[in-house]
């Protein structure tokens, strides 16, 4: 990915907005949805995965509050990468494992559902500020092919609208934070 993505992603500072690939790999970010993905990027396997994150660990099921149609949606979208891309080793290593550890991807995957989505609404529960009704948009990047930017975006005025500001404040004092125990000494 051109560095160029990851200043436009920057310049994106009141809304939740990443770079993920057809595995949904997630590729970059900015600072709000670093804070807004937190448990998923808590895993420490990189890249971050969302769908592995939705099937292999238990927060997923606390985090999406449709947890269900996640995972369908989920599936049909890892089968549909799957229909462009047959022969790509990492997709088909990500379906292996899957299928090797989780039931319920198995059945999802047996269903040959094909989904192809580029809007809709994702309702998360974050840890530190809670419910979050969102809209979200997926945009493919034609100058990086097979790359999507998603945004997240709320209803102003709206409780998740100031959920939103509420976490990027925390998000702030955590780099903050972060920054001060990397600095060295000045006593």
């Amino acid at each position: 990915m051109r560095p160029v993505i990851q200043q436009v992603l920057d310049a994106i500072t009141d809304t939740p907005a990443w770079v993920r690939n057809g595995r949904h790999d997630i590729v970059a970010m900015n600072g709000l949805a670093r804070a807004l993905y937190a448990p998923v990027l808590a895993v420490p396997r990189r890249p971050a995965n969302t769908t592995r994150f939705v099937y292999l660990d238990p927060a997923a099921r606390e985090f999406f509050v449709d947890w269900d149609r996640v995972a369908n949606d989920a599936a049909a979208m890892l089968r549909l990468e799957a229909g462009r891309n047959p022969h790509d080793p990492a997709l088909i290593e990500l379906i292996g494992e899957l299928s090797t550890r989780s039931e319920v991807f198995r059945q999802r995957w047996a269903s040959h559902d094909v989904q192809f989505h580029r809007s809709g609404h994702k309702r998360l529960r974050h840890p530190v500020v809670g419910r979050l009704d969102l809209n979200f948009e997926s945009m493919e990047l034609p100058s990086e092919p097979g790359l999507t930017l998603n945004v997240y975006t709320a209803t102003p005025g709206s409780p998740t609208a100031d959920a939103l500001k509420m976490l990027a404040s925390w998000a702030a004092t955590q780099d903050l934070a972060e920054a001060q125990q990397a600095a060295p000494d000045q006593s």
